[in-house]
């Protein structure tokens, strides 16, 4: 049994395929077939899980794992999350503006003030665009949009990101003085 440092969720498995012990699975790495080759894959329960076979299907990949021989230990897999450790996602493929979502948990988020609104707890896309989820002490976690607009720079060595509130919808409107970081008082 291993316990991950740091794990990056990689895949749900969904329903058995066929008989001899494939699985339906979605991927979330950007080459659906490409789930195989960051190594094993974890459980949260601590198995480990090793892809022999992957086809591409509607939407999902078809996957083999090993010591999955028929349609029973297939179904009895179903619903469960797979990760790796975040060690094992290769650095060097990213261009300078991009970013593991696992990075970005755990930034603080700050306006060009200094005023903290909380920090990056989850990421979230429902269909309509990535979402951040900001959780700062004593308030209600809220969603900002992962936009260039509301996420003007990414810090990721000092720990930190700088939002346009106003952008981010975290204020309602300018102040009488004309500073965008500051909301209205009603």
């Amino acid at each position: 049994m291993s316990k991950l440092e740091n794990p990056v969720l990689m895949a749900t498995i969904g329903a058995a395929q066929g008989l001899r012990g494939e699985v339906r699975v979605k991927s979330f790495t950007d080459d659906p077939t490409a789930l195989g080759d960051y190594g094993h894959l974890h459980s949260a329960d601590g198995r480990l899980f090793e892809v022999l076979e992957i086809r591409e299907a509607k939407n999902v990949v078809v996957v083999r794992f090993r010591g999955v021989n028929d349609r029973n230990a297939a179904e009895a897999l179903n619903g469960l999350e797979l990760f790796i450790d975040r060690d094992n996602l290769p650095d060097d493929d990213l261009d300078e503006d991009e970013f593991f979502y696992a990075d970005l948990e755990g930034l603080e988020a700050v306006d060009g003030s200094g005023k903290s609104y909380g920090t990056v707890t989850g990421v979230f896309d429902f269909g309509a665009g990535d979402l951040l989820e900001l959780k700062g002490p004593g308030k209600r976690p809220v969603l900002i949009p992962f936009t260039e607009w509301s996420v003007l720079e990414i810090d990721l060595e000092g720990g930190k990101m700088l939002v346009d509130p106003l952008a981010a919808g975290l204020i309602d409107d300018k102040d009488e003085s004309g500073s965008p970081f500051s909301a209205k008082r009603k």
